[in-house]
């Protein structure tokens, strides 16, 4: 295995995850088998209960063990990119920074490397790039025993030669080392930029991997995505449907999905974000104004999104949002499930039984399950190809209540999906509707720039008003 640790320095959000998922991208299309880690230093017991908009940590775990073996993996692929979230010199990164300083000996510098990622800034005033920032990012780096092997220069416009040598030389690496990632039309440009420079060709000889030379397949079709990202003509508009809008990296994976899937019909994604709550009427008698512009919103889309969420705020819009969708034959998809008031007298989704109510954390079902469909007459099941099952990825604690499926189906309301013991609805689908899908698992997850999520696709091509013609071609998209 080899491995390629990615960290930033100067500021957050430098694009350390857009550099790790480029390198992965470029060295498989070499031809190598290539997973991929992204590591958060949250200091806490468990970090997937963290709502959206908290940001923080708990100094519990140094008293528990101050070095973190955060490397450790159980993977089979020959290559592993793995980026350290945050700020090289935070202290919440500090024992994953060394974890990383003493792994590097354990798997031996020929399957280890560094990439740094940093800003050079350019204030306006002069125009002149400055590599300062970088100097001192890149010493305080090696002062904690990392040695960058590439460092990355994120800047406006492409690095002036002398801006590069003078890197070089302060940062004690080669100029071929000093890479530039300037500002690009989408970040789908940014494997090519790192192609051009000559990375796979540097890694491979650092990492002393044989790679071929041949013709790459897998980049001439990403070049040709690319370039359609350039020269979108038409729209297609989704309202997202959440309780985390104000913030839209909160749903990153599902915009993420949202943009391969427009991408792949030639359409320019225009994402609506409504938080559910102002959906409701309480926020029509406390604030009308919100009210009207968040129903606006919903009702201009072509298509509408309910991605998953905990807790009971905001359920109550969201069911409104899904009510309208499906009474104006609206493209539907609802991710993944919902948590409803635990008293109800009518439970429709319920704790699955292994979960304990009264524990948060470390009680959900995770990872990938495998789907069965149940009918061969599925929208859902036609977009996957008309396959049997599918294997999805998961993350929830409740269910909709088996005992209720009877119910469903009398009024047109089927599970076409479910898992292999038949017990656990995974999909519905709606009669008599154009796009009505709700899943149980999460199909962001597995979506690709160049293989976009089924299900995600069949919303984008119901908002487009081009699935019927998808399916009836035999789910082939038209050529360019």
């Amino acid at each position: 295995m080899k491995y390629i640790l990615v960290t930033g320095g100067v500021i957050s959000g430098i694009g350390k995850g857009i550099i790790a998922s480029s390198v992965g991208t470029i060295l498989k299309s070499c031809g190598l088998h290539v997973t991929a880690i992204k590591i958060d230093p949250y200091i806490n017991i468990d970090a997937g209960t963290f709502s959206p908009y908290e940001h923080g940590m708990s100094a519990e775990i140094f008293s528990i063990n101050e070095h973190v073996q955060a490397c450790h993996l159980i993977v089979y692929p020959s290559l592993c990119p793995g980026e350290l979230g945050g700020t090289v010199g935070d202290i919440e990164s500090m024992p994953f920074i060394e974890a990383f300083r003493q792994f590097q000996f354990k798997v031996k510098r020929e399957n280890f490397c560094n990439i740094h990622v940093s800003l050079i800034p350019q204030p306006s005033a002069t125009g002149e790039q400055k590599t300062k920032p970088t100097q001192n990012s890149v010493r305080e780096l090696r002062g904690l025993g990392l040695s960058p092997d590439l460092i990355m220069c994120r800047c406006t416009t492409a690095l002036e030669n002398s801006v590069k040598e003078k890197i070089s030389m302060f940062c004690h690496v080669e100029p071929q080392q000093v890479i530039c990632v300037h500002d690009v039309s989408s970040i789908y440009r940014v494997p090519l930029l790192l192609e051009d420079q000559g990375v796979v060709s540097y890694l491979s000889r650092r990492l002393n991997m044989p790679i071929e030379t041949r013709p790459r397949k897998m980049l001439t079709k990403w070049k040709e995505m690319s370039d359609r990202s350039d020269r979108l003509l038409e729209h297609c508009s989704i309202a997202l449907v959440g309780k985390y809008t104000k913030f839209s990296d909160s749903y990153a994976s599902v915009i993420k999905a949202l943009e391969h899937s427009a991408l792949a019909i030639s359409h320019k994604l225009e994402v609506k974000y409504i938080d559910s709550a102002n959906l409701e009427p309480s926020t029509l008698q406390e604030d009308p104004v919100k009210y009207h512009e968040a129903w606006q919103k919903l009702c201009s889309s072509d298509g509408i999104l309910v991605p998953g969420g905990f807790g009971v705020r905001g359920t109550e819009g969201k069911i409104h949002a899904i009510n309208w969708a499906r009474k104006q034959k609206k493209p539907f998809l609802d991710a993944n499930s919902t948590e409803f008031d635990p008293e109800t007298k009518h439970p429709v989704v319920i704790d699955m039984p292994e979960h304990n109510p009264g524990q948060m954390g470390g009680t959900m079902r995770l990872g990938k399950r495998r789907t069965i469909f149940q009918t061969t007459n599925s929208t859902l099941r036609k977009l996957y190809g008309d396959a049997e099952y599918v294997d999805e990825r998961h993350r929830h604690r409740f269910e909709v209540n088996p005992e209720l499926k009877s119910h469903f189906d009398e009024k047109g309301f089927r599970f076409v999906g479910q898992d292999v013991e038949g017990e656990r609805m995974e999909v519905i689908e709606l009669d008599d509707h154009p796009y009505f899908i709700g899943v149980q698992y999460h199909p962001e997850f597995t979506s690709r720039p160049i293989k976009p999520s089924p299900p995600y696709l069949g919303l984008l091509l119901a908002a487009a008003g081009k699935l019927q013609s998808y399916l009836q071609k035999g789910c082939r998209l038209s050529p360019r």
